[in-house]
């Protein structure tokens, strides 16, 4: 069967629910032809996007994985090598040209490197007469959601609510993988210079494992997520964010697994308040998307550029380090430091100490993040930072400052999720754990809050309160 149809996969390195993927294979099939698949490795580039060592490790293993399911369909995957996005229109052609490839299909990026990226690879192929299709983006929601007046929503709520009436429109089935298309092909062996450790024991690199915990998280704790997700020491979250930054799930599997489990405890999908988390997913690429300059490290709200950030290093060290002498901030950090995830709610926490008590650039923060974290989005992330340092779309309001000692006491009560990460910690009992006495920190040889926190919240509140009489 000869192959002319390819199929460029990115972050959506999977099989089942992927757009262009099917695609290909119906016209394909169709046809009397065969499919290819292509991952393009630009290792220099990942590192320029500040992504983690965490994140490319999984990635690796993922091609790989999919590498022996593609196989195993008689679906040859290729890999092209190149250091940066620059250098893939001409590798792209070459491929296609070496290979007689007419027809080029993938699943839209909505960062607007990630989109000259794609446009620069499709102009070059259109002067050789190849072909190129241009599938959905990876959103549960693909199509533009607009107000009424055709403008994009800056505000979460009525985004979420126009969102849901377009969901309940379209076709939420998940897309099928492709039918096998020729005899197995031999099992690939790839060796990658350069992969990168993760935990491999917290997110397997298999599909199959990915699309378990989806169907576990959904049937036993989807239910309980409202009032179980604020509490770090609960296994209440899905932990499912790294399989989907690589596309390892589609959303619209999330989606399936969603309405089937409420369904069968007749409750009504809508008011799933972990849909809603992964509505807010979607706001966040729609928006980097419709504001390009949200890719250029600028804020939502322009008048924060005049903001004076501190930007002490010795304190922005000892953020990164987990050593700020604010037990709550330092366990959360570790935590992103020794696994490459942190727990929602203390991402927010800690976002909110960096921007408002520390008063850092938040865009130093989010840099960081990046390089740590092996869910890594660059719109959510984003998305996330500018929220929390009150800069972005829809974010929180500016004398809005997270108390670290208050957010301990409420959520890690017991200072079980301290005691975790900051083992130095673990003899204090669960009053003084959150703040221990300068005597208990001597002790333990754990440090002095960097700052003080009644003090560096008004100087913060200040500061944007300056920004109104400009």
């Amino acid at each position: 069967m000869k192959i002319e149809h390819l199929v460029w996969l990115r972050n959506d390195l999977r099989c089942l629910d992927n757009p262009a993927l099917h695609s290909a294979s119906l016209e394909a099939n169709a046809l009397n032809k065969g499919i290819g698949v292509v991952v393009t490795v630009t290792p220099t580039q990942w590192s320029e996007h500040n992504e983690s060592d965490a994140k490319t490790g999984l990635r690796a293993g993922l091609i790989k994985t999919l590498a022996k399911t593609l196989a195993a369909l008689g679906i040859p995957l290729h890999i092209i090598n190149a250091e940066t996005f620059d250098a893939l229109p001409e590798a792209m052609t070459a491929f296609c040209l070496d290979h007689g490839i007419k027809h080029l299909w993938f699943n839209r990026d909505l960062p607007i490197h990630e989109q000259q990226r794609d446009h620069s690879v499709c102009e070059q192929l259109h002067k050789h007469q190849i072909k190129t299709h241009t599938l959905s983006a990876d959103l549960i929601v693909p199509q533009a959601v607009f107000s009424q007046q055709g403008t994009s929503f800056k505000v979460f709520t009525p985004f979420f609510k126009r969102w849901l009436t377009l969901l309940a429109q379209q076709d939420i089935t998940p897309l099928p993988a492709p039918e096998s298309q020729a005899d197995p092909l031999p099992e690939p062996s790839l060796n990658f210079t350069w992969e990168k450790h993760f935990r491999e024991d917290l997110w397997p690199a298999d599909h199959d494992i990915a699309k378990q915990k989806l169907w576990l998280f959904c049937h036993h704790k989807e239910r309980h997520y409202q009032e179980s997700r604020d509490y770090p020491v609960q296994p209440a979250t899905s932990t499912l964010s790294p399989y989907l930054a690589l596309g390892a799930l589609g959303p619209r599997q999330c989606l399936e697994a969603i309405i089937y489990t409420c369904n069968q405890e007749e409750r009504r999908w809508q008011d799933s308040i972990w849909l809603k988390e992964l509505a807010w997913r979607d706001f966040y690429r729609q928006l980097m998307e419709h504001f390009p300059f949200l890719s250029m490290s600028r804020p939502f709200k322009q008048e924060t550029n005049a903001l004076l950030w501190r930007n002490n290093e010795a304190e922005f060290t000892a953020w990164c380090e987990g050593k700020t002498g604010f037990p709550i901030i330092d366990a959360a950090m570790r935590q992103l430091n020794q696994t490459g995830w942190m727990h929602n709610r203390l991402r927010m926490v800690t976002a909110s100490f960096f921007t408002k008590l520390l008063f850092a650039d938040w865009r130093k923060g989010e840099a960081y993040f990046m390089s740590q974290l092996i869910d890594g989005e660059f719109a959510a992330n984003n998305g996330g930072w500018q929220w929390s340092a009150s800069t972005g779309c829809d974010a929180a309001p500016y004398f809005r400052v997270f108390n670290p000692t208050r957010q301990s006491q409420t959520y890690d009560k017991s200072g079980d999720f301290i005691k975790r990460f900051v083992p130095e910690l673990a003899t204090l009992d669960a009053k003084s754990i959150h703040n221990p006495s300068p005597e208990q920190r001597k002790q333990c040889g754990y440090p002095e809050p960097v700052i003080d926190y009644k003090p560096a919240r008004l100087a913060a509140i200040a500061a944007f309160d300056e920004l109104k009489g400009r």
